[in-house]
């Protein structure tokens, strides 16, 4: 049964290996998943051990619970929800009122037979339906469709109403650990987390376990208890990020960023510039004219060992960043372009992530412009992207 399971992961695209497959048959024959109930450990505990030892990386895990689910509930493959069903089979035109009585007359199917019947739909279905109780469609009783009514059913598109689907073919709302994915606070954290250097710091907290292992043993068996300072992340960061204009379309994203810098990062320190930077930065948008802090002082106050963050969309015109004078805000002296070889020449260790989409990447004069002064060191405001300049930051 479980050589099947092991296939259908590879099919997924799952970099599961046999060694690890071997590691999940012994850990069933070990019971490490508890008591057995007639000779069957439960799936939910089943599902947790597999993940554990047949997944490496949590990006794996929506293709992991896909696979999951369509081996042992039979729903993805069998009906390939990867598959594109023509928008206008989903274009709702009526809506439809049921009496009490009719709805009664409607007929649940089970879980075999409903997935079998849609699987004979999409085979069979070559136009679309409104309003019938068979086929893929809306405003009907046909258990696959949206906008009608069916006790038991799979809504496919459209907005749910009755709550009684078994099943949603509609876009899929757990896809965070996606490389391609835009990404949350959490997931911002994990890929951040490649960027780590632990030093113990501060008072001393956490048991020193084989320390204190061997002072008891000295002491002839009398507990003698040792304490040592917390591991913290000892990295620091300089965090530059763009902000107004063309920015505001990726607040919400940046605040997600930069709360999680916040949260991993103890020693972090931020500004803002807009567009390109020049001879001074602020931390206070609100002030930002009366509260400056030149660039300069910033390049002497720290050191190199500081790993210096982009934030922006490059997305300016091209003499904003190669001409004097060239700041939509201000008529400074030297180029965008000076400041950003000074800042990446006093901090080695530097990258800069853009929140626009890499496909328009190639059709912006001024993100071509910075990517060649960055070196390349540009990358997407996605986790894959993060984790990429994260572990070109740690080297």
């Amino acid at each position: 049964m479980l050589i099947d399971f092991f296939y259908t992961l590879r099919a997924a695209k799952l970099p599961v290996s046999v060694k690890e497959f071997l590691t999940l048959l012994e850990a069933l024959q070990a019971d490490v998943v508890g008591p057995r109930t007639e000779d069957a450990c439960s799936l939910d505990d089943f599902y947790y051990l597999a993940r554990a030892t047949l997944v490496k990386d949590e990006k794996h895990y929506d293709k992991f619970d896909r696979a999951f689910a369509a081996y042992f509930k039979g729903v993805e493959l069998l009906t390939d929800f990867t598959k594109e069903i023509p928008q206008d089979w989903l274009r709702k035109l009526l809506e439809r009122e049921l009496s009490p009585e009719e709805k009664a007359a409607i007929e649940k199917m089970g879980w075999d037979e409903l997935m079998e019947t849609l699987k004979k739909r999409l085979e069979e279905q070559k136009e679309r339906h409104e309003g019938g109780n068979k086929w893929i469609g809306t405003g009907g009783t046909s258990p696959f469709g949206h906008g009608g009514y069916n006790p038991q059913g799979i809504r496919i598109g459209g907005k749910g109403g009755n709550k009684s689907a078994v099943k949603v073919w509609d876009q899929r709302a757990y896809r965070d650990y996606d490389d391609t994915q835009e990404l949350g606070t959490r997931n911002i954290k994990v890929a951040l987390r490649r960027l780590r250097k632990f030093a113990r710091e501060g008072h001393e907290l956490e048991l020193d376990l084989p320390d204190t292992i061997r002072a008891t043993a000295a002491n002839a068996g009398y507990l003698d208890l040792k304490m040592i300072p917390e591991r913290h992340n000892n990295v620091k960061v300089l965090l530059l990020m763009d902000v107004g204009g063309t920015m505001d379309e990726h607040i919400a994203r940046v605040e997600e960023l930069f709360s999680a810098v916040k949260s991993e990062f103890k020693h972090l320190e931020f500004y803002y510039f807009h567009n390109c930077v020049y001879d001074f930065l602020w931390k206070n948008n609100r002030r930002r004219f009366a509260e400056k802090f030149p660039t300069w002082d910033i390049i002497r106050k720290y050191n190199k060992d500081y790993k210096l963050i982009f934030v922006g969309d490059a997305t300016m015109s091209p003499y904003e960043i190669l001409q004097p004078g060239g700041s939509v805000e201000y008529n400074n002296e030297e180029a965008g372009a000076e400041w950003l070889q000074r800042l990446t020449h006093a901090f080695p260790k530097f990258a800069w992530i853009n929140p626009e989409p890499q496909g328009v990447w190639e059709y912006r004069q001024s993100i071509a412009i910075i990517r060649q002064l960055m070196g390349n060191r540009m990358y997407p405001l996605t986790l894959k992207g993060l984790e990429e300049a994260m572990r070109l930051l740690s080297k």
